[in-house]
């Protein structure tokens, strides 16, 4: 279920780094940090848009960026101000009155984990706002100028603050209206919020979740990334199903129903290319077939929409903690040409899936007038798909 709105504030200079560019675009291992932070908030289900917010000057070529790596579709890119909290105000502006949460975070904090974002999410839920936050091992000393020591910091009940940073939207707001009318400028978001005397909560976070600040930090990160396994535990499925057209009835492939003098039969809508997809992700998981989960003999699915089949079977891939990671899907059938309706029905299939639509690959192919779908008694379809565990 989505429920929160991610903002990124990337609107760093990144003089530190030593850079013509501004940090986050910087290469981790080959990949953009911000890519790396985007992909992070697109593996959590809750995360429902983003907000990355950047330089004016260089508005247009992130969204090239975003376009390069399959994610433009699931952000929206906007120019930030001179502060932060110039940024993440005008970030906030971009969120939907009817969202509940908000999560800020760093564009420069690559290796935060869906894990960590989720955890994050549900004490904001519970609490109305939260941080992610680790303990200070270090001894904090107070310098003079002329680097001279003058004490030692007591560290007990001292955090470093990290990001994300999650609020109830209209808190988050609130926080922002006091600000600007007592002029006050804060370091974070979580300051805001104390600023108006609203409690914040603490997540505990990781050491790991880096903010890119200095080269000494990117090289850090990336031997943080190598000591990652190279590839994540997959599973591979196998889907088939056909059905026989008859007259009258309507045309549904992909959740789309298409205008055609024939339609497919069947217990529910017929949609043979969803029933596929389903078999295969049910194989993957290891969890037998369509039939098995949704059988012909129970009422409950007599015409019921294949999509939302799909929804309850990437719902019980979840439970397995296995994200789909691509489908490739042929249909088979002589008529009619199915080829101008596929970005529709990846749009809808994506959705439903939690995934680009460039990750649901549609084909059409004919049996040269051969066997049943030649002879258009039928429409058959075939899936594969590659799930991932997730993080």
């Amino acid at each position: 279920m989505q429920t929160a709105t991610a903002i990124i504030a990337a609107g760093g200079s990144g003089l530190r780094m030593g850079t013509s560019t501004p940090k986050q675009f910087s290469e981790l291992l080959g990949v953009p940090i911000l890519i790396h932070t985007i992909r992070a908030f697109r593996q959590v289900p809750a995360i429902g848009a983003i907000i990355v917010v950047v330089p004016a000057e260089y508005r247009e070529s992130t969204s090239a960026l975003l376009a390069r790596y399959q994610l433009a579709d699931y952000c929206k890119v906007i120019s930030g101000g001179r502060l932060r909290q110039d940024s993440v105000r005008i970030g906030l502006t971009q969120v939907a009155d009817d969202c509940p949460l908000v999560a800020v975070h760093d564009g420069a904090r690559p290796l935060i984990t869906p894990k960590d974002i989720q955890r994050c999410l549900d004490a904001a839920t519970t609490h109305g706002a939260a941080i992610m936050a680790v303990p200070v091992k270090d001894t904090l000393k107070t310098v003079a100028e002329g680097t001279t020591i003058r004490h030692t910091v007591e560290r007990q009940g001292l955090w470093q603050a990290q990001t994300p940073q999650v609020f109830r939207t209209d808190l988050l707001k609130e926080a922002f209206v006091r600000a600007d009318q007592d002029g006050f400028v804060g370091t974070d978001e979580a300051s805001l919020l104390e600023h108006g005397g609203w409690p914040v909560m603490v997540a505990e976070g990781s050491d790991t979740n880096l903010k890119i600040t200095r080269p000494d930090d990117l090289r850090m990160a990336e031997a943080l990334l190598m000591k990652k396994p190279t590839l994540p535990e997959m599973r591979i499925g196998h889907g088939f199903d056909a059905h026989r057209l008859v007259a009258g009835g309507p045309l549904i492939l992909g959740g789309l129903e298409i205008t055609h003098e024939l339609g497919l039969l069947g217990h529910s809508d017929a949609d043979v290319l969803t029933h596929a997809l389903c078999d295969a992700i049910l194989g993957a998981c290891g969890e037998g077939d369509i039939g098995r989960h949704f059988p012909d003999s129970d009422p409950l699915y007599k015409g019921i929409s294949s999509i939302k089949l799909l929804a309850q079977v990437i719902a019980l891939a979840a439970t397995k903690q296995l994200h789909l990671h691509n489908a490739d899907i042929t249909v088979v059938a002589e008529r009619p040409k199915l080829a101008p309706h596929f970005p529709a029905m990846q749009t809808i299939l994506a959705e439903i899936c939690q995934v680009d639509p460039a990750s649901i690959n549609l084909k059409a192919s004919t049996t040269e007038k051969m066997g049943y779908t030649g002879r258009e008694e039928g429409i058959s379809a075939h899936a594969v798909v590659l799930l991932t565990l997730k993080n």
